[in-house]
């Protein structure tokens, strides 16, 4: 492992991903110079009307939703003792990591004093509002994933002893996972119950933080496959045996939870909308943008997942991955961007700047070459050799 892990230290760096994504980090590099030194109004479009854009829409609300594959998968293997998806749960842990150290990371963009992130839960507790609540726990949530992601990080560095120490706490710290989980992933659709003059009713409902949970779930399981199916080509060379006999089955089981958890998404938006008698939208223009986030994104990957599964096909559960991850983000930019302001004139309507746009790809950027560099160094798709059947 080693020596192939040296072969491609020393590939050439002018790839054209390498090329892409020097030229995305120096580009995010100034924007940062410019929102630092200028402000918001100097490289974003958001104003009193429009004061959350696509740094929260995306960077944050789609970021903590596709990063649910860690706690889904320590759920599946830890607590419903489906061993055999183990293999999976390094990189779903890593990839969870990531996508929440970098949803901090963003939220510094959209505050401008980053150094304040700890004052609302360290200095003046905003113990009535909700952003408090997810505050809370993303923080603790990201304290625990940094946690369950250490072994592979103490086994690379040859640290044994509290390696060990760390393991027998993984039951313990994946219940604590998921119950963090549970609290913010629906608590960001509760943000949204406060305005409900801003919010189209097609979109708004009082059940936004049980739809926000159960579609974190469908993501997180979505993502592992998508994730996996990404890295599975330049990582190939990384992956043990015991990761590849068992990433068909993960794939195959993920794909089969998914598409029933698709289905009862579908089936409580379809309860939400009938609760708030809110069919007469339907005919209008936003009403057919909902049909094809509801019908397209929805709908059709639950059964692609579930033909996928019943023919053992394993490229139609990959593109229904990719589909519900697009869903995934196409609802909450819907939710936090097209969909809010609705009744605003066109000319008031927020879109993001080039600059708001340009932190989103580096963010996205420095996430994968994070993950490149950790999975090219750690026991990510292996096991170490010395730590061999010690879970």
């Amino acid at each position: 492992m080693s020596v192939e892990t040296t072969a491609v230290a020393k590939k050439s760096l002018f790839t054209p991903f390498n090329l892409i994504a020097a030229v995305i980090l120096v580009a995010g590099l100034v924007v940062t110079v410019m929102r630092f030194t200028g402000g918001l109004g100097a490289v974003t479009n958001l104003d009193q009307n429009n004061p959350w854009g696509i740094w929260i829409g995306f960077d944050l609300m789609c970021g903590v939703a596709l990063a649910a594959g860690g706690y889904t998968t320590s759920a599946a293997c830890y607590l419903f003792g489906l061993k055999k998806y183990h293999a999976g749960v390094r990189p779903a842990i890593l990839t969870a990591f990531l996508g929440y150290a970098l949803v901090v990371f963003a939220l510094g963009y959209d505050v401008g004093r980053p150094w304040r992130l700890p004052y609302p839960i360290f200095v003046q507790q905003g113990t009535t509002s909700l952003l408090f609540e997810v505050g809370l726990c993303v923080m603790l949530y990201l304290t625990v994933l940094f946690i369950e992601f250490t072994p592979a990080l103490f086994e690379w560095l040859g640290l044994r002893k509290i390696r060990n120490i760390v393991v027998k706490m993984t039951l313990a710290l994946t219940i604590l996972g998921v119950v963090l989980s549970t609290l913010h992933q629906s608590s960001l659709g509760a943000l949204f119950t406060i305005a409900p003059s801003k919010l189209h009713p097609l979109w708004y409902s009082q059940y936004l933080p049980v739809f926000f949970f159960v579609s974190s779930i469908c993501a997180g399981m979505s993502m592992v496959i998508f994730e996996g199916t990404l890295s599975h080509k330049p990582m190939h060379h990384l992956m043990d045996k015991e990761y590849l006999d068992n990433h068909d089955g993960l794939i195959l089981g993920f794909g089969k939870a998914a598409s029933l958890v698709l289905f009862g998404y579908f089936a409580i938006k379809l309860i939400g909308l009938a609760y708030d008698n809110n069919w007469h939208y339907l005919a209008t223009g936003y009403g057919a943008w909902y049909l094809v986030e509801m019908l397209g994104f929805v709908a059709l990957p639950s059964f692609l997942y579930a033909v996928g599964v019943r023919d053992r096909n394993l490229t139609v559960i990959r593109w229904a991955a990719g589909l519900t991850v697009l869903g995934i983000i196409v609802n909450r930019f819907n939710i936090s961007m097209v969909a809010f302001n609705w009744q605003l004139p066109a000319a008031q309507r927020y879109f993001p700047s080039w600059g708001e746009i340009t932190i989103s790809l580096f963010v996205v950027t420095i996430g994968v070459l994070v993950f490149r560099f950790i999975c090219t160094r750690m026991p990510i798709f292996y096991a170490h050799p010395d730590y061999k059947g010690e879970h």
